[in-house]
């Protein structure tokens, strides 16, 4: 089952919140759709649900058109699952009976589970890990097992497509990392089609087939989590994606000049033809090397220190630029101190499989 995204365009009066949006999602595929606040991902999730309709273009799931500007079915006529930011639990029902609400009013569920309810909710409970809580309302659960109970609603009837809308932002960071790991298994055990919206690129990298980076309602980069972050196709990508130094200088065939260091030449450790074009070096801060003093290409100036445990950043003024810089928490720099920075030749991308190395 394909979801096919066509020419989707969407405007609030004088605003348009999306502009000509093209997407083709495979079946099983886990889609993020990553970008700041306002650039028209939310508004895109509402047009695939079905709670708003298109000024333009087409969105078919399956075979069926469920959107045009003329028609859209509503949310209930769409073969599809919800997971909220919100968790929307009902304050009234138990574990249980979540999981057993859309096997009884969705209208799209398969026959042979219409027929057996509850092996579908046993089987549920069983992959969200929930069985021993079946009775507890929401009230006594956690927010990583409201979080469970709400993706074993969504999953429980086999939606063609599941939805998820920032799910992870109201829980605090160590169970986002724990409920990431709980997607990615819930993704492999149902083989479902996922379009997961965030603006936490962590999330996307950490779990989706490919990233959708959105920004001011257009599409910026279409790809995998690799090749997003190896081959950055605008300077929008290469910086909202890693925050990547943006170097502005001259290439010359697969050598670089950067505009204010012209002894300086770093060699083509994978950057994009897009990026290419626009004279610009994308450089992760793991990707610069520090040394002390005068020892070094680009000389200047440590201006913060922020230590990470596994890591230490550093942000460098050279230039009139700040510079970001990740270490080792070995490599130890004091701040003030004048430093020379350098490219790490050792760490990039090998080319032609945008996989960064080091």
């Amino acid at each position: 089952m394909t979801t096919t995204i066509e020419g989707l365009v969407k405007r609030f009066g004088q605003t348009t919140a999306l502009k000509k949006i093209d997407i083709e999602i495979q079946d099983g595929e886990f889609i993020a759709i990553l970008g700041p606040s306002g650039c028209g991902k939310t508004t895109l999730l509402r047009l695939l649900a079905g709670f708003d309709s298109p000024t333009e273009g087409n969105i078919i799931i399956g075979e069926k058109q469920v959107s045009s500007k003329h028609v859209t079915l509503p949310p209930e006529k769409r073969n599809i699952g919800m997971v909220f930011q919100s968790f929307a639990l009902w304050p009234h029902l138990n574990v249980r009976k979540h999981i057993e609400f859309p096997l009884i009013h969705h209208q799209y569920v398969p026959a042979d589970i219409k027929g057996n309810t509850a092996k579908r909710v046993d089987e549920v409970m069983n992959i969200i890990d929930l069985t021993e809580l079946s009775n507890r309302m929401p009230s006594e659960l956690s927010g990583g097992q409201k979080q469970r109970v709400a993706l074993g609603r969504a999953i429980a009837p086999k939606p063609e497509l599941l939805l998820m809308d920032e799910p992870l932002s109201n829980l605090d960071a160590e169970l986002r990392m724990e409920m990431r790991k709980e997607i990615q298994e819930l993704h492999r055990l149902t083989n479902a089609t996922i379009v997961y919206v965030t603006h936490d690129q962590g999330e996307a990298l950490a779990m989706a087939d490919r990233i959708v980076v959105m920004n001011k309602g257009e599409i910026e980069q279409i790809s995998t989590p690799q090749e997003i972050y190896s081959r950055p196709t605008s300077p929008f990508v290469a910086n909202f994606v890693g925050k990547a130094n943006l170097v502005e200088g001259t290439w010359d065939s697969d050598h670089f000049t950067p505009a204010q260091y012209p002894d300086i030449q770093w060699p083509d450790l994978g950057v994009s033809m897009e990026l290419k074009k626009k004279g610009i070096y994308p450089v992760r801060p793991e990707q610069l090397r520090l040394s002390e003093g005068e020892h070094g290409g680009i000389k200047g100036r440590i201006t913060s220190v922020q230590y990470q445990g596994k890591e230490i950043h550093y942000t460098v003024q050279a230039g009139g630029k700040d510079w970001v810089v990740h270490t080792g928490i070995l490599e130890r720099f004091e701040l003030g101190g004048e430093v020379g920075l350098e490219l790490r030749v050792g760490v990039g991308v090998e080319r032609g499989e945008g996989v960064v190395y080091s």
